[in-house]
């Protein structure tokens, strides 16, 4: 069944209304902007509307002070000096010149006795053997200073093996082992074994090197510039405890 329109429904009847209503809009906006009264606004009207009003601040005139300088003390008076009348009288002494005149003679100055003072100089006491120039003898070492230095140890070494009690060392109930005795001493300028100091373990074996040094000789003493002085030297003595 086909649908049938309507003649009344097609919009192309009405197109020439649509098209006059459209001009008499288009012509009334046109009439309508024409007759708007525009006014003329100035510059200084937007400018007032800025403007603020001026504040004018009145500062009073300052003038600077100028501190006021003190007078200056007054000059310190002199201290007034009294002269005093000495009442004493100076004799005056007449100095003779010691200038003598050409045609004087001069005699000479006889010298009789004329004595030399030699200082001697300041050795210090208990050089060490290690560098002392020339070391003390064990009686019975000869040769060269590096040789009879070297004889002083062996002679002591030989003394020590021959005089030590190495049996003390079990009596006062020592444990196995290495043990040392260190001893220091001091050959004098007149070859005497004096200050003999000892440090051991105990003290029976401390006694036990005291006695073993007080049995040295007589050593030559030890020279320091061709002069005899007191020479300190160590020795230890080291022996091995048995179990």
């Amino acid at each position: 069944m086909e649908t049938k329109k309507n003649a009344r429904a097609k919009l192309e009847n009405y197109s020439l209304l649509f098209l006059q209503l459209g001009l008499a809009l288009s012509l009334l906006i046109v009439y309508l902007a024409l007759n708007i009264k525009s006014f003329d606004r100035h510059l200084s009207d937007i400018e007032g509307l800025f403007k603020q009003e001026e504040v004018i601040e009145e500062i009073p005139l300052t003038r600077r002070v100028e501190p006021v300088k003190p007078p200056p003390p007054p000059p310190v008076a002199p201290e007034i000096i009294e002269v005093v009348k000495d009442a004493t009288v100076v004799n005056e002494v007449i100095l003779q010149t010691t200038e003598t005149d050409e045609t004087e003679s001069v005699k000479p100055i006889e010298i009789k006795d004329i004595t030399e003072v030699t200082e001697e100089e300041d050795v210090a006491e208990d050089i060490p053997f290690t560098i002392i120039e020339e070391a003390p003898i064990f009686p019975g070492c000869s040769g060269s200073k590096d040789q009879k230095k070297k004889c002083f140890s062996e002679k002591m070494t030989h003394h020590i093996k021959k005089y030590f009690n190495a049996d003390l060392a079990k009596d006062i109930g020592l444990t196995p082992g290495i043990k040392k005795i260190f001893v220091l001493f001091t050959v004098d300028n007149q070859g005497n074994i004096i200050n003999v100091k000892t440090r051991a373990p105990h003290k029976s074996l401390e006694k036990e090197a005291l006695r073993v040094m007080s049995l040295l000789p007589k050593m030559i003493p030890g020279k320091q510039r061709n002069r005899n002085v007191n020479v300190s030297y160590a020795q230890p003595i080291i022996f091995k405890v048995m179990d």
